[in-house]
């Protein structure tokens, strides 16, 4: 093989492409992946999303070669993976999964030093990086670093997980279905506090659900697989409104109004902030929940905020039954 450049690794987000991906297990019926193409653009936040078996998470794992492809190419940066040692590529890959993979012998600061001392970082710059990270996914470096993962909760554990995934400021993060074990509460604490990092450190992201609502929710892209096969790629809003087929349709409930709306971004629709009006919602928040508002105070139009409390737009009744009825506010 050709001696080319490792992937980016200076914090910015990488290009992906997918070519013709393939991966057929012996004596199997069929490929787990057949034929994927499409292409990931830097820093964008991408959900791979389908049933069991669809091919997922295989896919997801044939990018940092946990498991080898049989067929086609995956590129990063314009570098051929399979041009590079497959501990190096993973060096410089993030991955994080349902179960954490934590060591339960190791500290909390020495979990997320793993992989920048294995780069050969100084003790200086890997404590001040842990410190960093922790402040970042919300656990104040004085209280947890030198705890154990048997003395957090499971989210805590998870936002370890993540700033162990991001330690070396790899380009590309890749998630397995990271938030699937925890209660709904939990989880919806840490798909705001991804969407937040995520608007600070805009890192390209593949990210494993089967779960509706968290797709629409976290991603710029969806990508919808069945049998192992791309079945549409594309805005989450564009996937509810327009769905490729009748698959799509059934998985993504878009026949149901109340479902559809539930699965539309406000930000999608958000409209020029006018006078505040004293009700205010989420710019993270959903159609559904906005329309639950204007009906408990008889508004026309509710304020949107950031993460901050900040007002960002507004939206109103209108938008709302434009989207229910198919209405593409993109």
């Amino acid at each position: 093989m050709s001696d080319q450049s490792e992937p980016a690794s200076d914090g910015r987000g990488s290009a992906i492409c997918f070519r013709d991906v393939r991966k057929v297990y012996p004596n199997a019926s069929h490929p787990s992946v057949d034929g994927v193409t499409f292409d990931v653009e830097p820093g964008m936040f991408i959900v791979l999303l389908g049933p069991s078996g669809c091919g997922k998470t295989t896919l997801l794992k044939l990018v940092n070669r946990l498991i080898e492809p049989s067929g086609g190419t995956i590129t990063i940066d314009g570098v051929d993976t399979r041009a590079l040692p497959a501990a190096r590529l993973r060096r410089s890959i993030g991955y994080v999964i349902q179960q954490t993979g934590l060591f339960p012998h190791m500290r909390i600061e020495a979990n997320i030093a793993v992989v920048p001392r294995l780069l050969g970082w100084d003790k200086h710059r890997i404590a001040t990086r842990v410190d960093a990270l922790l402040d970042l996914v919300g656990l104040p470096p004085d209280e947890y670093r030198r705890r154990y993962s048997s003395q957090l909760s499971g989210g805590e554990q998870q936002r370890v997980g993540l700033a162990r995934a991001m330690a070396a400021d790899p380009s590309t993060m890749l998630m397995d279905e990271p938030f699937g074990a925890l209660d709904a509460i939990t989880r919806t604490r840490l798909q705001d506090e991804l969407l937040r990092i995520h608007r600070q450190i805009p890192k390209t992201v593949l990210f494993v659900t089967h779960d509706i609502e968290e797709a629409v929710r976290l991603a710029d892209r969806i990508v919808i697989m069945r049998e192992g096969q791309v079945v549409q790629f594309d805005t989450p809003l564009r996937i509810v409104m327009h769905p490729a087929d009748v698959f799509v349709a059934d998985l993504v409930g878009a026949d149901d109004v109340l479902r559809r709306l539930s699965l539309i971004p406000i930000a999608s629709v958000l409209q020029p902030a006018g006078e505040p009006n004293g009700a205010a919602i989420a710019r993270s928040s959903d159609l559904r929940a906005a329309l639950g508002l204007l009906m408990e105070t008889g508004l026309s139009t509710v304020d949107v905020i950031d993460d901050q409390g900040s007002v960002v737009g507004q939206v109103g009744l209108a938008e709302i039954l434009k989207a229910s009825a198919g209405g593409d506010s993109s």
